[in-house]
């Protein structure tokens, strides 16, 4: 489900999981299966409770940890180091890019309408954005985030092919 070069890009961007100063306790799930297992929830938009068991992993936890990586800052990070990938590989010439100052006036705004249009059509396709399914708003925008991240990501996978 999740690319292994997503899965590259997002590994050091996650902190590592306390350990207990006690020791003991249950195995710690690994990060692998939680990344994959939150990008099930926001692809599917099922709930947390109806994550399938082959991910081996209770909601509590997934859910936990989506907090903990949010908290954290991985999912903006992860954005970030998607975006910086393209102009390290050369695939983009940034040295083209224009800053433009003011206003567009109404009658040239049809040209850029269709890339927020395209853009808004990408992140709904993440059943889980479709509704606001969320209590609080820094986890819907965790997830917002996330599906930035993985826009950009089949974005960048196609420019490099």
């Amino acid at each position: 489900m999740v690319p292994d070069g997503l899965r590259e890009i997002a590994k050091p961007l996650i902190p590592p999981s306390r350990v207990r100063p006690q020791g003991g306790g249950t195995q710690d799930t690994p990060d692998e299966t939680l990344f994959a297992a939150i990008i099930y929830v926001l692809v599917s938009g099922c709930a947390w409770r109806a994550l399938p068991p082959c991910f081996g992993i209770s909601k509590s936890t997934a859910h936990r940890r989506f907090l903990i990586w949010s908290r954290a800052g991985v999912w903006g990070r992860l954005h970030e180091e998607i975006l910086r990938r393209p102009g390290d590989a050369g695939l983009l010439d940034l040295s083209r890019a224009v800053l433009r100052k003011g206003v567009e006036l109404s009658e040239r705004l049809g040209r850029r309408r269709w890339v927020i249009e395209r853009t808004i059509s990408w992140l709904t396709g993440y059943r889980r954005l479709s509704h606001r399914y969320e209590r609080h708003a820094r986890t819907c925008l965790a997830f917002l985030g996330l599906a930035a991240a993985l826009c950009c990501y089949k974005r960048l996978v196609r420019l490099a092919t």
